[in-house]
């Protein structure tokens, strides 16, 4: 199944509840998401569960070799990444016979990122865990997640290969949405032919940010990479640390 419906609707909350739930019956969970990032948000909330039963647990390039042995024997939902499970995982399949052997959900999260070459990597790994889940016995229920995955049936069942019931519907509550089309305004510089540029939009969306922090509005910036994401969020930070500054200079100024 595919969960294809807008942000913040509840899609978490959607695979969440089934995928605790297997893990209480004596199952285990495998969750896939393509940053290290959203992985450890979903283990903080995991654990904010305080379900004993419920042994969450990372398993990526950063988990210490001395963590991955207990992950590996006890934990029953682990979080990874397709890279890790192509180059880490499957290839010792047999030291993870326990956790193949009773798998019963596999959660694919930010599905739309596999896209292009990467994602026919991704489609040829998640062929090859379905081979491996055979060879123990276990055939898993793949629940995928995705705010903006265009077709969303049709790209989830050549993602994974299967047939792929989709959901689409958004009953969620919300409230109105205004859309605003930004366009950088214009610099002094000049590009080929003398055609004028215009500021990046990084440079904009970090001042927005920031402005928007200001009025005490609650935002998040949708970047295309993670260095844009650093340079958003160190611009913003610089900006507002200026205007902290600026203000207790002003209240501590005698004149």
């Amino acid at each position: 199944m595919i969960i294809s419906t807008g942000t913040a609707s509840g899609k978490s909350l959607a695979y969440l509840t089934p995928a605790v739930a297997s893990c209480l019956d004596g199952g285990t969970i495998l969750y896939l998401t393509p940053t290290k990032a959203l992985a450890a948000d979903q283990l903080r909330g995991l654990r904010e569960l305080r379900i004993a039963q419920l042994r969450a647990a990372c398993f990526d390039g950063d988990t210490p070799f001395e963590e991955r042995t207990w992950v590996r024997k006890h934990a029953n939902y682990v979080l990874t990444n397709p890279d890790m499970l192509h180059r880490s995982i499957l290839p010792r399949h047999a030291q993870w016979s326990s956790f193949f052997r009773r798998l019963r959900m596999v959660v694919v999260d930010e599905c739309h990122g596999y896209r292009g070459v990467f994602g026919s990597h991704v489609a040829q790994i998640l062929r090859r865990l379905r081979r491996v889940c055979a060879r123990y016995g276990s055939r898993p229920t793949f629940l995928l997640a995705s705010a903006t995955a265009s077709e969303p049936g049709a790209f989830g069942m050549r993602l994974t290969g299967l047939e792929m019931d989709e959901v689409t519907v958004d009953a969620s509550p919300k409230g109105s949405t205004t859309i605003a089309l930004w366009e950088p305004p214009l610099t002094e510089l000049r590009g080929e032919g003398g055609a004028p540029v215009r500021r990046t939009a990084t440079a904009e969306t970090a001042d927005l940010l920031a402005d928007l922090v200001l009025a005490d509005v609650r935002t998040l910036a949708f970047v295309r990479s993670r260095r844009g994401a650093e340079t958003v969020a160190l611009t913003a930070r610089a900006k507002l640390a200026d205007v902290a500054f600026s203000l207790s200079t002003r209240h501590t100024c005698p004149f």
